[in-house]
């Protein structure tokens, strides 16, 4: 459970307590609790980590079209799936700027890191960095796992209480991700004719495309046809749309954290501080997902590279541990987060499962 002091949270517009406080402290007060040595970049860990991760991906890779079977195949190109998941943290760092200190070398392999994710590095930039970490669980902006209130749920055609119900399962998560933002918010993003990034935007997809359509041809060609693109392309696509997904959801989603609808309510600290989750695993899994799950110390500080996050958890601990919320794993609590949390009452702040919403 959460080690939050406070029970439940906050109710409606008149927040008290522990809540009120914390809205009332500012950001930049709360990252002056990490040492400056969270900040310190260390180029072997950096530069070791992607090798790792690429080996991981494209010996998988290797492995499925030097395989003959076909479930053989299936088999690597789950492997090379997760390590597209791998690599896609460590793009992520590298575009919140915690793993360079030149913009365009974060760029260039922070693009290579996302390319077999099939994401596009300035978009992720726009959509993840500047909308969900600048408005954290804010609604009417960030949209990132953002859930229907009853009424909202309600006024749903039936087709779409359907697909609803499914991306909130622990089976069905990945459809989050595809369907509200990789596909409407990069393949299908069309930034304003006037802006700086139209270009950027544009050589962005075309090198993404070409890298698709260059791995699948590679896939027909000499990994067996049909099967070699299914195991090597489609699969792997959608291991990285479950992980990221089914992280993402736990990095925010709890009965005990809110949601806002309401600027007034809200708060940048709030946000990052006690509308995020640590989630802690065992080492290997965290060594694996470079830190991803110990998610509070990136909200408060992007910057903060990921194998310096656990020094920085401990220094918030300190000075704001009554604010946090920290789990262990352990898929009963997951399954429980799933069943538990499926509409919102943004008035009464109260979660809701379809059975039981306010009438």
């Amino acid at each position: 459970m959460p080690t939050s002091t406070t029970s439940s949270p906050a109710h409606g517009p008149s927040l008290t307590g522990i809540y009120q406080t914390l809205r009332e402290v500012k950001l930049n007060t709360v990252r002056r609790a990490i040492s400056g040595a969270c900040f310190e970049r260390s180029a072997w860990q950096t530069f070791g980590w992607l090798a790792f991760d690429l080996a991981l991906y494209i010996g998988a890779m290797a492995g499925m079209f030097a395989s003959e079977a076909w479930w053989a195949k299936l088999a690597f190109g789950l492997g090379a799936g997760c390590a597209v998941a791998f690599l896609f943290v460590w793009g992520h760092d590298a575009a919140h700027g915690a793993l360079f200190r030149g913009e365009r070398t974060a760029e260039i392999l922070g693009t290579i890191a996302m390319l077999p994710s099939l994401n596009m590095y300035r978009l992720w930039c726009h959509g993840h960095n500047r909308v969900h970490h600048g408005f954290t669980s804010y609604t009417p902006i960030d949209w990132i796992w953002r859930p229907l209130s009853p009424e909202g749920y309600r006024a749903l055609s039936r087709p779409r209480r359907l697909l609803y119900r499914l991306e909130r399962t622990p089976w069905g998560c990945a459809l989050h991700y595809l369907l509200r933002v990789w596909w409407p918010g990069m393949v299908r993003y069309r930034p304003d004719e006037k802006s700086r990034e139209r270009l950027g935007v544009a050589v962005d997809k075309l090198i993404t495309l070409a890298f698709a359509l260059g791995l699948s041809a590679a896939a027909w060609r000499w990994g067996g046809g049909a099967v070699g693109v299914v195991a090597g392309v489609v699969l792997p696509f959608l291991v990285f749309n479950y992980f990221i997904a089914f992280f993402v959801f736990l990095h925010h989603t709890h009965p005990d954290v809110p949601f806002f609808d309401q600027r007034p309510e809200w708060s940048n600290t709030i946000g990052q501080v006690y509308c995020s989750i640590v989630v802690r695993c065992s080492r290997l899994s965290e060594l694996l997902v470079h830190n991803i799950m110990i998610h509070i110390p990136h909200h408060v500080e992007p910057r903060i590279p990921f194998y310096r996050l656990k020094q920085a958890y401990a220094d918030l601990q300190r000075e704001y541990g009554p604010y946090l919320h920290e789990y262990r794993f352990r898929w009963a609590t997951v399954w429980r987060i799933f069943r538990r949390c499926k509409l919102y009452d943004f008035e009464t702040q109260t979660w809701y499962t379809y059975r039981a919403p306010p009438g």
